[in-house]
């Protein structure tokens, strides 16, 4: 059985941590904003890449085409996430924002969810790192 390196997803997730910090006493900076968003980002998709592969893992004869509803209804059901679908897809739905346009209105909504997003990958991290 391979092991799964959850170093990147750690990293990733240490860093969004630092710039939420920065962001809480700076919420003015739009390059923090801005910041924030990028790490946001990069740690969503890093989190359903760990799901994924942990499924795999689990789950041998799982297909490799997944939809991302099923991967995080299994996830869920697994006990992997603290929230269920509807959130994870709010999340999905703020990440493919970011990645169309850029407008303020737009940044302040991605960003009104970061906080939420933060608290459950470092519970999905957490419960990732009992089990491999």
């Amino acid at each position: 059985m391979k092991i799964i390196d959850l170093t990147p997803f750690e990293n990733a997730l240490k860093t969004l941590d630092e710039i939420i910090i920065r962001y809480d006493r700076e919420s003015y900076d739009n390059a923090i904003r801005d910041a924030v968003i990028q790490r946001f980002e990069y740690t969503y998709s890093l989190a359903v890449k760990m799901m994924m592969r942990y499924l795999q893992q689990e789950l041998p004869d799982l297909p490799d085409t997944l939809t991302f509803n099923e991967i995080i209804r299994k996830a869920n059901q697994m006990g992997l996430l603290l929230n269920n679908l509807e959130k994870w897809t709010d999340y999905r739905h703020k990440r493919n924002l970011t990645s169309h346009t850029y407008e303020e209105s737009i940044a302040n909504t991605v960003v009104s969810v970061v906080k939420d997003f933060q608290k459950d990958a470092e519970f999905l991290l957490n419960e990732l790192k009992k089990r491999v």
